[in-house]
């Protein structure tokens, strides 16, 4: 056990079950100092044996090594980075603190902080998201659960793009050193595919007669194996990469690593190789590079939302878009309030059928005031009398 100096706080430090424990004991007395560090071990060693309730101690940063250990192996590569990288925002505030420590107040500090420096509320959520099933796997999550409530988040975040705004995009796109951008971002807004739904595809998943793609894995278990039709523009752009790889195998990549060398000047990009097995990890760089050069501020998501709200716009009801877009039914019904704004036009033009059409004549007026009357065939019987006899 060792005791030193802060400032004008004595703070003590002791190892147990091979961790370091380093705190304060909040006093400017060296008595009361090593009297509280005496009293902490003894409370973790009644732990570490079973002789009190509180779980036994372990630091965070341990604590989160070892979940994200399992982490991997079961989720996605992408679901995996976004949990590491949660992992790396809360270990400078929690790495050094154990878990049984960690309680309400430090986590809404964690939260201010982490709005302080301009972090979206919905990226917080997500990290405390981790840090609740790291206290939750070690059965402390119970303890602080009703001290910890998710921030606000914005419901006006995405946006639509314009015909306009999607043919400037497209022309840029169609320019970029990464010839797999343009058929990408073509696919995405005329398919709604998430970025790693499209990302991820093999040619197995695309039917080029039947005009469709079968998603493999993806966010929600609703996503996973689901149809998605392919209109004519989604169809030719498609049609149009294929051709590209006509050596292609159904296990090949639709969008496969490719290594790009500069070409002569003001001549195209040569494409030195490519790994047709491999599907291609990011197209960010060319992604913002198009961006730049069409003037247009924009993310990769909002293809997907401009997909959601022309659907919408045309009609098309809100299961059937979750079922094309693969919403799992809590996030349609979520969704119901999100894009509940869009296509009010077209319901009111819908509920407009009801009325009755205005004749066209007087004559077909007066058969519509006299509606003229028949007798049934002879062994048959009238389909209102048909009704009331089956009932």
């Amino acid at each position: 056990m060792m005791l030193y100096k802060r400032g004008d706080v004595w703070w003590y430090e002791f190892q147990i079950l091979g961790q370091r424990v380093r705190e304060s004991s909040c006093s400017k007395s060296k008595t009361v100092a090593r009297e509280a560090a005496r009293h902490r071990r003894e409370e973790l060693v009644e732990s570490v044996n079973g002789l009190n309730k509180r779980p036994k101690p372990i630091l965070f940063s341990v604590a989160a090594k070892g979940y994200l250990e399992i982490k991997e192996g079961t989720l996605r590569a992408s679901s995996y980075r976004i949990e590491k990288m949660s992992v790396e925002h809360l270990k400078p505030m929690f790495g050094d603190v154990l878990l049984s420590d960690i309680d309400g107040p430090s986590v809404g500090r964690y939260q201010h902080k982490r709005l302080a420096d301009k972090a979206a509320a919905a990226t917080v959520n997500l990290e405390i998201g981790t840090l609740r099933a790291i206290l939750r796997r070690h059965r402390l999550w119970g303890f602080i659960q009703a001290d910890v409530k998710n921030l606000t988040e914005r419901r006006d975040v995405g946006r639509a793009l314009s015909p306009h705004e999607e043919e400037k995009l497209l022309a840029a796109c169609g320019k970029s050193r990464s010839r797999s951008l343009y058929p990408a971002v073509s696919l995405a807004v005329n398919t709604g595919l998430r970025r790693a739904e499209l990302l991820d595809l093999r040619w197995s998943q695309v039917d080029l007669d039947k005009k469709t793609i079968r998603v493999g894995s993806s966010k929600t278990d609703a996503g996973a194996g689901r149809l998605v039709p392919l209109n004519a523009r989604a169809a030719t752009a498609i049609a149009f990469w294929a051709e590209i790889f006509p050596d292609r195998e159904p296990h090949h990549a639709v969008f496969p690593t490719e290594r790009v060398g500069a070409g002569a000047k003001g001549s195209a990009a040569t494409f030195t190789e490519t790994d047709p097995k491999t599907p291609i990890h990011s197209l960010k760089e060319a992604w913002e590079s198009a961006k730049r050069s069409a003037k247009i501020a924009i993310r990769w998501h909002d293809l997907r939302h401009t997909f959601c709200s022309r659907l919408l716009e045309q009609g098309v009801s809100l299961p059937q878009v979750g079922r094309i877009l693969g919403w799992s039914p809590s996030t349609t019904v979520r969704m119901a309030d999100r894009y509940g704004h869009i296509g009010n036009d077209t319901l009111r033009l819908a509920v407009e059928t009801l009325n009755p059409k205005p004749p066209k004549d007087g004559k077909q007026e007066q058969e519509q005031q006299e509606p003229k009357t028949t007798q049934p065939e002879s062994g048959t019987i009238p389909a209102d009398l048909a009704s009331s006899a089956i009932h």
